[in-house]
């Protein structure tokens, strides 16, 4: 325990004069038609709603979140891919493609976000994973890296097809919080309307968006996804920006799911605001810390409520031995926030040793000659 040094530097900013709020608290007077729902903020992953999150659930065509991105992060969009007599044959919502026409991924993933094909799914499948079953590796795979504990992938597309599967509201959230970071992505999921050249026709393929929030119904909407078997019900994933803060709402087997999510997403911007907790390259004034500089990378912010503002604590943890290190700039530590002592961010502290000048005509001599 000699390596750390342990620096509270903020404590209570004002002391709270209405009833104590956690920070992990959701707003539970929020009614959800969902079996599941989840209201997420982008960059935090705070949950701002929560209703039976970690159930696990039939996801239907909100699947095909995992399918785009993946396909996006192939690199291959810009191939053209042969769709095969497999794909053309699989059931439901349909691009109506040809067996052996060309069309190319990028167009695929297209149509695969907004008309919701099942085609599409497995056309993209077969060409990014060389079949359906090396797809499905690299979607279950995926779901390891980004957290999703509580979800299982067997197909592209998420037609019913066993009880093997499925997700949950609040994993699904955690995809679409990934997924959100690729620009490309983005570019797709806020698409109303896209046109797609065919192979040997003279007119387009033309698809417009199903997520009716981002077409019609909610001005702040930025994307998502539907989806809907009888089985799984009304899925929804829809994305929502307003006065600088991203959030993201998941509802499973939801009868009313457009109404739901404009009821979290008002909740969620009327009640919580970002505050920025750390200025990326901000010298932080450490007692006892002499010379050099401790700075966070880049900017944190968190959502919070009036009353939580009034709570925030601040805590740095130093690494002694990082700070004797003999390299120039390196991870020393941390810095926690709490809000009613509870933990609630975190980020990684960079000590950045301070440049030595020698003066001394002498020694600049002698190392110049050595």
């Amino acid at each position: 325990m000699k390596k750390y040094i342990f620096l509270i530097l903020v404590s209570l900013l004002l002391i709270s004069d209405g009833s104590p709020i956690y920070a992990n608290a959701p707003i539970s007077d929020i009614a959800v038609s969902g079996r599941s729902a989840v209201l997420m903020e982008q960059e935090s992953g705070r949950v701002l709603v929560a209703k039976q999150e970690h159930e696990e659930r039939k996801i239907a065509s909100i699947t095909k979140i995992m399918t785009a991105i993946l396909a996006i992060e192939s690199g291959k969009l810009t191939e053209k891919v042969k769709v095969s007599y497999e794909a053309t044959g699989v059931e439901g919502s349909s691009l109506y493609l040809k067996p052996k026409e060309k069309v190319t991924l990028e167009d695929l993933t297209y149509g695969l976000m907004l008309r919701s094909g099942n085609d599409a799914a497995v056309a993209i499948a077969e060409h990014v994973g060389g079949s359906v079953d090396g797809f499905v590796y690299m979607m279950n795979k995926k779901a390891q890296e980004i957290g999703m504990n509580d979800s299982q992938f067997t197909n592209p597309h998420g037609l019913d097809d066993g009880e093997e599967h499925y997700s949950t509201a609040y994993d699904m959230a955690l995809l679409m919080q990934y997924a959100m970071k690729n620009e490309k992505f983005r570019e797709i999921s806020q698409t109303e309307r896209y046109k797609s050249p065919q192979e040997g026709e003279k007119w387009d393929r033309v698809w417009n968006n199903k997520n009716k929030l981002l077409t019609s119904l909610y001005e702040y909407c930025t994307g998502g996804k539907t989806g809907y078997t009888k089985k799984a019900g009304r899925t929804l994933v829809t994305t929502a920006e307003k006065d600088g803060m991203s959030l993201i709402a998941v509802t499973l087997d939801a009868p009313s799911d457009w109404d739901d999510h404009i009821a979290m997403y008002e909740a969620g911007f009327a009640r919580y605001s970002l505050v920025q907790m750390a200025t990326a390259q901000e010298k932080l004034p450490v007692k006892g810390l002499q010379k050099g500089k401790l700075y966070t990378e880049e900017d944190v912010y968190y959502p919070v409520t009036e009353n939580e503002k009034n709570s925030i604590q601040k805590k740095i943890i130093v690494n002694k031995d990082a700070l004797d290190a003999k390299v120039p700039r390196t991870v020393a530590g941390k810095i926690e926030w709490y809000i009613d002592n509870e933990l609630v961010q975190s980020a990684a502290l960079i000590y950045e040793k301070p440049i030595e000048r020698e003066d001394n005509f002498f020694k600049k001599l002698f190392r110049f000659f050595s």
